[in-house]
């Protein structure tokens, strides 16, 4: 293997220990519920998701969790579950 790529997975490895690196602006993904799969994104500094209780809402249990999965990598704007719940 070359050593250049060997430097490039190393360095990787450490990247990849250090969330603090990382602040999504944008993310999209397929979210499996118990009842169905939905579409749910983080984009302009707010959360959507294409289940019902979401549009009524304007926060579902997708994006809540989604915010627990990823919340030392949001930016402050995207986290709208209380301290207190998490």
């Amino acid at each position: 293997m070359q050593s250049s790529l060997i430097g490039k997975i190393e360095k990787a490895k450490r990247y990849s220990q250090d969330k603090g690196r990382v602040t999504f602006s944008g993310l999209t993904v397929q979210f499996r519920g118990d009842n169905d799969t939905y579409t749910t994104t983080f984009e302009g500094g707010k959360w959507h998701c294409s289940c019902h209780f979401s549009s009524t809402w304007g926060v579902c249990s997708h994006t809540m969790a989604l915010e627990r999965m990823l919340s030392d990598m949001l930016p402050q704007e995207a986290i709208t579950v209380p301290e207190a719940a998490h």
